[in-house]
């Protein structure tokens, strides 16, 4: 019953839906064909391990950006679903995008998302590994939730999710590949800075969006929607509007900064 439940809300979590409407649509590959994560990621670091010293490590540190640009960027990073994830990328495409004026974009970002939401809670159901800040005290970005509790740390689903739209956004706008892959690897460190999430969980995410990612480029459905995604964010891009380029500066220097 807790696997089901944690599954039902990733998937309507990254797909956007209500709880009345997770059933539907579906995503584009479903369990049979889902790489195989708790096979192809590293293992969770044991307790009392070196990786584990390490990503507490950075936990217990990183505790002293409460308050600062790094963590209220954090906190911008939390929503997920179509809609959030443009505004997410909307910097590093060049232009604001909505669910209203790119619906084939949001189309298939949700059905990725529910491709991605319900795999992510298959893999944390095999590694269970408890979230940083259940493993010693601190505060977090978000408020501290059974449910957020109940959801394991390894591999991350908000670093899956935001690196696999990485990887989509820059398939539909090569020429700005490099600013979208550096907003996506900082969406997924806003997990670890936010204290949510261990840095192990965010490096595995990565590998794990990656191998969604390639499965997906099998799915003839998949192909045909990104082709039509890709038409309609060129036009998109020609008729605007622009995101303030004020924001975008800030937002630049703080997805550049090193982690740690």
């Amino acid at each position: 019953m807790r696997r089901h439940m944690i599954a039902g809300l990733a998937l309507a979590a990254f797909a956007g839906l209500t709880p009345a409407t997770a059933q539907a649509p579906s995503g584009y590959l479903g369990a049979a064909r889902w790489p195989d994560a708790a096979k192809i990621l590293p293992p969770a670091p044991a307790p009392g391990s070196a990786r584990e010293a390490d990503d507490q490590g950075y936990f217990r540190a990183s505790r002293a950006l409460e308050g600062s640009a790094r963590w209220k960027l954090a906190q911008a990073d939390v929503p997920t679903g179509p809609g959030p994830m443009m505004g997410t990328f909307a910097c590093a495409l060049g232009v604001t995008l909505t669910p209203q004026t790119a619906p084939r974009l949001a189309a298939l970002l949700g059905r990725v998302g529910i491709d991605v939401g319900m795999q992510v809670a298959s893999v944390k159901d095999v590694f269970k590994r408890k979230r940083p800040y259940l493993i010693e005290d601190g505060p977090i970005c978000v408020p501290k939730s059974e449910g957020l509790a109940a959801s394991p740390d390894y591999p991350s689903g908000h670093a899956t999710w935001g690196w696999i739209g990485g990887l989509i956004f820059a398939d539909l706008a090569p020429d700005r590949a490099t600013p979208i892959l550096v907003r996506a690897r900082a969406f997924g460190e806003s997990r670890a800075v936010c204290g949510v999430h261990s840095i192990s969980a965010v490096d595995a995410a990565r590998t794990n969006a990656s191998a969604i990612h390639a499965v997906l480029q099998s799915d003839a459905t998949f192909r045909a929607d990104l082709d039509a995604a890709r038409a309609e964010l060129a036009k998109a891009r020609t008729a605007g509007p622009t995101p303030d380029s004020a924001i975008c500066k800030a937002e630049a220097e703080l997805a550049a900064a090193p982690l740690r």
